[in-house]
């Protein structure tokens, strides 16, 4: 099965082999793949190990990957097909979500403040780690729903930037 990845405006062709290996942008890699839970993961790369938390919704999905919050979009080739023709291809929310259920330790940013995509906006501890939360896309914080000590749901809403014209 091929299936278009676009993470932070960046596109992989990802081919799921018939021996469990990837190919990704014809670069061939193993992986040991273990499900943990609904939506957290174990993975292992190169003698690596990687904890992964999948959330999919609108049409979108935010990985969480050793603390690094990603928006991607995992199109298989009809989807592609039809994201292309309505010209939805890439392009990314500034909503930053809560990838799991956690406590806010520390907001980085202010309402009205001017971001860079990748700039760390949220620190969210979760399963005894502290995970960055990083701005989806450069622009200005609009609203700002959490403050530092709350505990917050999986998927509730945090951060919202504007994104500058």
């Amino acid at each position: 099965m091929k299936y278009t990845t676009i993470i932070n405006n960046k596109t992989f062709e990802i081919e799921i082999q018939r021996d469990g290996s990837l190919l990704v942008n014809d670069k061939v890699i193993h992986v040991d793949f273990l499900n943990l839970d609904t939506s957290l993961y174990s993975l292992i790369i190169d003698n690596r190990s990687i904890e992964l938390a999948i959330d999919e919704s609108d049409g979108m999905t935010e990985l969480l990957v050793n603390g690094r919050l990603f928006e991607a979009q995992v199109l298989d080739e009809r989807a592609l097909f039809l994201a292309n023709r309505r010209g939805t291809l890439g392009i990314s929310s500034g909503e930053i979500k809560s990838p799991m259920p956690g406590l806010i330790v520390e907001v980085r940013a202010s309402t009205g403040d001017v971001v860079e995509e990748g700039d760390t906006i949220i620190i969210l501890e979760s399963m005894k780690m502290q995970n960055e939360l990083k701005a989806p896309i450069g622009g200005t914080i609009s609203e700002i729903a959490v403050k530092a000590g709350q505990t917050v749901e999986k998927g509730h809403s945090l951060v919202t930037i504007a994104p500058n014209d």
